[in-house]
């Protein structure tokens, strides 16, 4: 059974960058479709981008094209975002997402396992 561990958040200004980690344990990383969602007060739980298991084709939100990249080593049995050019409504827990067939999905609820969720602040 995989778990998740996550890392990397924080606080950033405006126009600045994060890098989020999220090391899949206890499975091999290869197994998984992998998503990030993100969930901002008082709303529902989103989502943000993700990546097939083979790591050959990437999804993401229209808000954040351009900005964020969602990248794997399977090596590494980690899958990244990186986020670049951060706005204040990117502010959120940020949570990674494990599925165990190799596409993932734009619903949260295809996926088998999360990461704990970590606060992502962007100050304006």
């Amino acid at each position: 059974q995989g778990q998740l561990v996550e890392s990397g958040g924080g606080l950033v200004q405006t126009g600045g960058s994060l890098r989020r980690s999220c090391v899949v344990s206890g499975g091999t990383l290869s197994s998984y479709a992998m998503g990030w969602f993100r969930q901002a007060p008082g709303q529902e739980r989103s989502f943000v981008a993700r990546i097939r298991s083979s790591g050959r084709r990437t999804y993401y939100t229209d808000s954040v094209k351009g900005r964020f990249t969602i990248s794997r080593d399977n090596a590494k049995n980690t899958v990244y975002l990186q986020m670049n050019w951060l706005k204040p409504e990117d502010t959120a827990v940020y949570y990674c997402a494990a599925d165990r067939t190799v596409a993932g999905s734009e619903s949260a609820t295809v996926y088998d396992y999360w990461g704990q969720g970590t606060q992502v602040t962007v100050s304006s």
